[in-house]
């Protein structure tokens, strides 16, 4: 029987750094049955990709990207609504409930050298507030050189121009500006990672820098999946210019609360 408790508590001290640095490396909060369960899932969600399913690798190996693989696969779904991925993101956030936004399959198989850039997700996104997450859930080992960085504090910047991940076009009418280079400029900037184990997950405010190399592994593959989600303060943002997220209409007004059929309220805080 897979849990839908939390395998530990989330610390004060975890809920600090998330805050602080803008991402938190939770060590062993999935429990393996859950990890199981999706890798079979991910199997299935490649072999019968989506219509917004891409193959990122322009060299060596293979990068492979698919949304919304929750609507299509009921594996995946039954992790959001029962598993305690709500509960660890209403606890980190401060948030009184939780909403699920969309979700995000990853993979990227052993020697495959396409990384993934530095970005920010919440500018390619409908949606406004400070409580906006992601966990990132690898279903392998990870080492560090492999996992995603991230620009620590850099949630705390503001807004940048979002880049197309296909051939890095920026989006346009955003009026927003271009990202610092941060290659170009590493030793200004601390930059965190870690090494990976499977039933750890990466919690990470939407607005913080972060990206990644590629798999440097022979032998490990690389399979993560990404969910997102919302809490009290979100609303439903009209962007200008270029708009990823969400990919059809919730039926949702400038300035509403999340609260949709697309994005339900998956948890509430007992308190």
């Amino acid at each position: 029987m897979r849990n839908k408790q939390l395998a530990r508590a989330i610390s004060k001290d975890e809920i600090a750094e998330y805050s602080d640095h803008g991402v938190v490396m939770l060590k062993g909060v999935i429990d393996m049955d859950w990890i199981e369960y999706l890798r079979d899932a991910v199997e299935v969600a490649m072999a019968q990709p989506g219509p917004l399913a891409e193959e990122y690798a322009k060299g060596a190996g293979r990068f492979f990207g698919d949304l919304d693989v929750a609507k299509r696969h009921a594996p995946f779904r039954d992790f959001i609504f029962n598993s305690p991925a709500a509960e660890i993101i209403g606890s980190i956030m401060g948030s009184s409930k939780v909403n699920f936004f969309y979700d995000q399959l990853l993979v990227k198989e052993p020697g495959t050298a396409e990384r993934t850039p530095w970005h920010q997700d919440q500018p390619y996104w409908a949606v406004s507030g400070f409580q906006v997450a992601s966990i990132w859930l690898p279903l392998d080992r990870v080492a560090k050189d492999s996992s995603l960085k991230y620009v620590k504090g850099s949630h705390r910047w503001g807004s940048y121009n979002p880049h197309n991940f296909s051939d890095n076009t920026p989006y346009k009418g955003t009026g927003l500006p271009e990202l610092p280079n941060i290659d170009a400029n590493r030793d200004e900037y601390e930059i965190l990672g870690w090494d990976m184990q499977p039933g750890d997950c990466l919690v990470f405010q939407a607005m913080i820098v972060h990206g990644s190399d590629g798999n440097s592994s022979l032998q490990h593959r690389r399979r993560a999946w990404a969910t997102r989600w919302t809490g009290d303060d979100a609303r439903f943002l009209v962007r200008p210019g270029q708009v990823a997220i969400p990919t059809s209409d919730p039926g949702l007004q400038h300035g509403e609360p999340m609260d949709c059929d697309d994005f339900p309220v998956i948890w509430r805080s007992p308190n």
